[in-house]
């Protein structure tokens, strides 16, 4: 049964001018994560990314620690939201001082509620169409490695276990840099077997562990 390993972007310039470049330690986090991937040996894998920058870095420097030869395909079906446009619209008003996280989630609460042509039906129908087209594309016995983001993981993963739009968020706040969420494609659909999985930022890198 194909499995398709869904990779949250390493970690991106977070306050910097250009968010969307790779940090050092995000170079790094690819990096260990591509020997990672590399060691649970997936057949004949596919790589995919979004086609945001900090995406399609991760891929390439993880296919390149991994020995996988090439270049990532890219879909912008597996972009991120714009987070950007969305604090604007539904959180302009926040103080300097405000917990990032907490203005994002605000951010995503009523963006969520919104009904727009763009809105999170949209997303979410753009990342569950970009999935199956995936699992149709490997058919059996090949693997995919998907480089993404969090909110597509959370929101792909609520779907698959039934959680409604607001418990997403949730799923979003703990997604890690780099981690690892498996998914099982079988005959009739897709299946969650890990979320979340950063087990190669224990011990001595554990350093290497951020969620933003």
């Amino acid at each position: 049964m194909p499995v398709i390993y869904l990779v949250r972007h390493a970690q991106a310039s977070f306050g910097a001018d250009d968010y969307d470049a790779l940090s050092p330690l995000g170079r790094e986090q690819a990096t260990v994560l591509g020997r990672t991937l590399a060691a649970r040996k997936p057949r004949d894998p596919l790589v995919v990314a979004g086609t945001l920058v900090r995406q399609q870095d991760t891929a390439r420097i993880l296919m390149q620690a991994a020995g996988l030869p090439g270049h990532p395909d890219s879909d912008a079906r597996w972009n991120e939201y714009d987070f950007v446009d969305m604090v604007s619209r539904h959180a302009a008003d926040h103080s300097p001082d405000d917990d990032p996280q907490a203005i994002l989630e605000r951010a995503l609460r009523l963006w969520i509620q919104e009904d727009s042509p763009d809105g999170w039906r949209a997303f979410t129908q753009g990342a569950a169409a970009a999935l199956a087209d995936l699992r149709t594309t490997l058919g059996t016995g090949r693997d995919a490695v998907v480089v993404t983001s969090g909110g597509v993981i959370a929101a792909l993963c609520g779907g698959l276990l039934g959680v409604p739009p607001s418990g997403v968020i949730s799923l979003n706040r703990v997604t890690i840099n780099a981690s690892v969420t498996t998914v099982l494609a079988g005959s009739t659909g897709t299946t969650l077997l890990t979320f979340n999985d950063h087990a190669h930022f224990t011990g001595d890198d554990r350093g290497l562990l951020t969620y933003r």
